[in-house]
């Protein structure tokens, strides 16, 4: 029987790069708010419950990509923008993981993949937002791989600043990018390749003995400082 993935959020950016990488290895599944050539589901996370009926009866595997950086002092972010950006991040990857799970305990090797950022084990002025939800996501992601093993597996890619659709008023001129690129040890902002080969080794056999855990992907950023 062959492989099955789910990817939310797969019209642009990360989602997009990982259906390309992942589409003669799996029978791709996507889902979101843009409809996109395929198996495609409409869902958007801050209004819909998740519809498993166009999803096949085994998942291998399941990456949700939506997300948000929303960058401001923390005394100006209003309440309703943090609970916009909790919905989306939080809630929206707990309604589908929710949802899959009977389709994910069928399968021998069932991967989660969700996605954090930096910001979390950094501590970053005007990421509030950001981090307290994707430092829910990591909470949240440790709680599923516990209480899961061993059928089910699920991990965190915590990326740094990545060259998507999501970031693009802070790379919006040569002069952000390259200020950008030097705030990391290897000098270059991230690509969505660089973070999708990463999804795609924590969703094989390759990573069959890892989970629970938290990948920075993010140019060397978190855990060296250069002089």
């Amino acid at each position: 029987m062959g492989k099955n993935l789910l990817i939310v959020g797969a019209s642009s950016g990360i989602g997009a790069q990982l259906k390309n990488l992942l589409s003669n290895e799996y029978t791709v599944y996507t889902a979101g708010r843009t409809a996109i050539n395929g198996k495609h589901t409409t869902f958007d996370a801050l209004t819909d419950e998740f519809n498993t009926e166009a999803l096949p009866e085994q998942l291998d595997g399941l990456v949700y990509c939506p997300g948000t950086i929303n960058l401001k002092p923390f005394h100006r972010i209003k309440l309703e923008e943090f609970e916009h950006d909790f919905k989306l991040n939080v809630l929206g990857a707990i309604k589908v993981v929710q949802a899959c799970l009977p389709n994910l305990k069928k399968s021998e090797n069932a991967s989660i993949v969700l996605f954090s950022t930096i910001a979390v084990k950094l501590g970053m002025g005007f990421h509030s937002s950001v981090a307290a939800n994707k430092g829910a996501i990591e909470g949240l992601a440790k709680s599923i791989a516990a209480e899961y093993a061993p059928k089910i597996r699920c991990n965190v890619v915590a990326p740094s600043l990545t060259d998507t659709p999501l970031a693009e008023k802070l790379l919006s001129s040569p002069e952000k990018a390259e200020a950008g690129a030097n705030r990391h040890p290897l000098k270059r902002i991230g690509t969505p390749a660089d973070i999708a080969n990463a999804c795609k080794f924590l969703l094989g056999a390759e990573s069959s003995w890892i989970t629970g855990q938290v990948i920075g992907v993010d140019g060397g950023m978190s855990g060296i400082k250069m002089f």
